[in-house]
């Protein structure tokens, strides 16, 4: 029931996605309120009015921009704590471009204004870290600094953790900022204060400011999303009283050094975010560019408008009425950020944003090939497997060869969600894959690592397997702590120390640079419980058991015990210890059609290939089609070319009908040599086939079905192999 459970709010995540351009529309009416803070456009009616809007309300609108960026970035850092910072890179390159972009912009107006003269370097430094180049710009070192801190304290801490440091650095910041005259005493409290304002003007700032907002947009991505609509109305009215109240009380009592800050902010913004969300619309990201150009340009047009209405004597309509003077802001604002997107940008540089989680996932299936993975049956793949398990073991799928071929990345992140913590690689470099890839947990790399691959084992947190005593010296040797997997080589006689060793053995334990967490072997001959192959298992059963016991006596930690794969859970779980290095069951197959026939718990296929029909050729008698010539017309036939080929993984021991595909759920013969990218079906006998249709090349269609054990049949192979040949530049879908 949690399985499904954590399924079924995925899915609303997706469809959230989908549907969050309330986002995009709002920062729009943000960045206009920027504007007003900085025009006041009610001062010509009454100043309390003005003050209410714009010192109070307007200030939801830089809040607003800072929680959609932790939104959208954030949770795979603060919840899901992804060691893929390819998000968080971009982000930090895109704020960090229009953070220089905009400082070039304005230095000729801070030339002539000569805000420049006489600053030294702290007085550069503090300006570019904290107050911004410009009055305005002081938001994208915010943010930039904001992010830094939380994706370095999320490596660390739960996000409970930091969203309640974030709110102590809010409170400390508060006191900085509204409620600062009632510290403004020459006190102990006013001296820090005074001292940190030497290093920034006003405490709204990456440091006191922007953290707590990044950190509540994530939550509500993750954990503080309401579900009433009722409740979220009703909060929101309430906080926002609450801070009128408060604001207009602080600015009576004449209290406010800066008026960014207020305590009923947080709510407000809790509720009107969670407001905005229920905007159900598509998002647009030229919406994105628009709002983030008009922020980043409307000071130069006061500026402008102020110069031309004195050029022009229209002072008293352009400067001096102050609703006339924001609306031509707005105005002509807003027409150059349309200009600057449609023309200019096209929306690529002033989207600092992420892409939203849930991406489309129908692209894929645009393209000339594609494999579907089935995380329903996945799902019930990893149910079955840990049904065999004892209480205290886990499951240690290996991700190696790609996932067999489904996707490393993919499959770890989806069995990440599913509970599963561990996982086994081939080599270091898909190793650093999976971590890059955002994966979570242990990662054991089960072959051998070239020295000078050595640092890669630390900087991703990956676990190496000692390999044999010679090679237990090299890493020692490197001088710095490893986390390592110790390997006994019980009779298959590929990699480990070997098992009757056991004084070099238990000398590994002794190597100050190797972090023993587990010990492992492989049993080779585990596809049989019956004959020779029972007899060699046992043997190598006992002999590794054996290694364990004198480990143990001698009083080595032995840590993670495990022997087991995917055929030796199958036949032997009585075996199974700490983990259980499952790799081809866990993808829904065995290695042979008899093997899954015997296999003692049900197994689901999780993927499945597809191609795309290019084009439907008509071939005449007598005619030849393919390299070689190999297939020629008996009579008039209709050819179907599929965009799919050799290059992909399909084995060429399938051409000239020895394989099939299934088409509209027909199922029709290769014909022909299967190229390197394309091949060819017969589809004669099939109506209405069409280019853009789709066939299956592994899967279902219809009643009709091709497993994977035909290809491998036909082949002369295992399964194993055609999977873990299956192209990369086939793309791989979650369904």
């Amino acid at each position: 029931m949690e399985l499904l459970s954590q399924s079924g709010e995925r899915r609303r995540e997706d469809e959230d996605n989908k549907l969050s351009g309330g986002l995009d529309y709002f920062k729009v009416i943000a960045a206009l309120l920027v504007v007003a803070i900085h025009t006041s456009p009610l001062s010509t009616v009454n100043g309390t009015i003005d003050f209410l809007f714009t010192g109070i309300l307007a200030r939801a609108a830089v809040p607003f921009f800072l929680m959609t960026t932790g939104y959208f970035l954030l949770p795979r850092y603060l919840f899901e704590k992804s060691g893929d910072y390819r998000p968080f890179r971009r982000f930090i390159k895109k704020e960090v471009f229009l953070y220089g972009t905009a400082i070039v912009l304005y230095l000729p107006i801070n030339i002539y204004a000569g805000q420049l003269q006489g600053i030294g370097f702290t007085d550069f430094l503090r300006m570019l870290v904290f107050d911004g180049t410009f009055y305005h710009l002081w938001y994208l070192p915010a943010s930039i600094l904001g992010v830094l801190l939380l994706v370095f304290a999320g490596r660390k801490l739960s996000f409970d953790a930091v969203f309640a440091t974030a709110l102590i650095f809010y409170g400390f910041g508060l006191l900085g900022d509204s409620y600062y005259g009632f510290l403004s005493d020459g006190g102990v409290l006013d001296r820090i204060y005074q001292s940190m304002f030497q290093m920034f003007s006003y405490t709204r700032n990456g440091l006191f400011y922007a953290p707590v907002f990044l950190a509540m947009g994530a939550g509500i991505r993750k954990k503080y999303k309401l579900r009433h609509a009722a409740d979220i109305a009703c909060g929101f009215i309430i906080s926002v009283s609450l801070m009128i109240f408060e604001g207009l009380t602080l600015n009576y009592l004449g209290v406010q050094r800066h008026n960014s800050m207020y305590i009923a902010l947080l709510p407000v913004m809790f509720f009107l975010f969670q407001m905005i969300l229920r905007i159900k619309r598509k998002p647009k990201k030229s919406l994105r560019t628009v709002s983030a150009c008009i922020y980043i340009i409307h000071p130069l047009f006061i500026v402008l408008i102020r110069g031309a209405a004195k050029i022009t004597h229209t002072e008293p309509l352009f400067i001096e009425n102050s609703i006339v003077h924001y609306l031509a802001v707005c105005f002509l604002s807003v027409i150059f950020a349309v200009i600057m997107q449609k023309v200019v940008l096209n929306g690529k540089v002033f989207y600092a944003e992420v892409r939203p989680f849930g991406a489309d996932k129908t692209a894929a299936r645009k393209g000339r090939a594609w494999i579907e993975i089935d995380r329903n049956n996945l799902r019930k793949n990893v149910c079955a497997l840990r049904s065999l398990l004892p209480p205290e073991c886990e499951l240690m799928p290996a991700v190696k060869a790609n996932a067999y071929g489904h996707g490393a990345v993919l499959i770890a992140k989806e069995l990440n969600r599913l509970g599963v913590g561990s996982f086994c690689a081939a080599t270091v470099l898909e190793g650093v894959e999976l971590r890059r890839g955002g994966v979570k947990g242990e990662i054991l790399i089960l072959g051998y690592t070239h020295p000078k691959q050595f640092p890669m084992l630390r900087k991703y947190r990956l676990t190496q397997s000692v390999i044999d005593f010679s090679y237990a010296q090299l890493l020692n040797s490197f001088g710095r702590k490893i986390k390592v997997h110790l390997k006994i080589d019980t009779g298959m006689h590929r990699l480990g120390e070997r098992a009757e060793r056991i004084e070099d053995i238990r000398k590994i334990f002794c190597f100050d640079n190797l972090m023993i967490e587990g010990v492992f072997t492989h049993l080779c001959a585990d596809e049989s419980k019956s004959g020779p192959d029972r007899d060699y298992t046992w043997k190598q059963i006992h002999a590794f058991f054996d290694v364990i016991a004198d480990l143990e006596k001698s009083g080595c930690d032995c840590g993670k015990v495990h022997l087991l794969a995917s055929y030796g859970l199958i036949n032997y779980p009585i075996y199974a210890e700490d983990y259980v290095r499952v790799g081809i069951a866990l993808y829904g197959v065995l290695s042979n059609r008899t093997d899954m026939e015997k296999c003692p718990v049900s197994l689901s296929p999780v993927f499945s290939v597809k191609a795309r029909v290019a084009v439907v050729k008509d071939l005449y008698a007598g005619e030849a089609a393919g390299y070689g010539l190999q297939y020629v017309a008996e009579s008039d036939r209709k050819i179907a070319v599929l965009s799919i080929g050799y290059a992909d993984g399909i084995p060429r021991s399938l051409s000239c009908g020895n394989g099939r595909v299934l088409i509209n759920g027909a199922a029709v013969p290769i014909v022909g040599r299967i190229c390197m990218d394309q091949m060819m079906a017969d589809i004669t006998d099939i109506p209405d086939v069409k280019s853009g249709d789709v066939a299956v090349v592994i899967g279902k269609s219809g009643e009709k079905e091709i497993p994977v054990y035909d290809l491998a049949e036909e082949s002369g192979t295992i399964t194993n192999e055609v999977l873990s040949r299956l192209g990369s530049r086939l793309n791989r879908i979650l369904c």
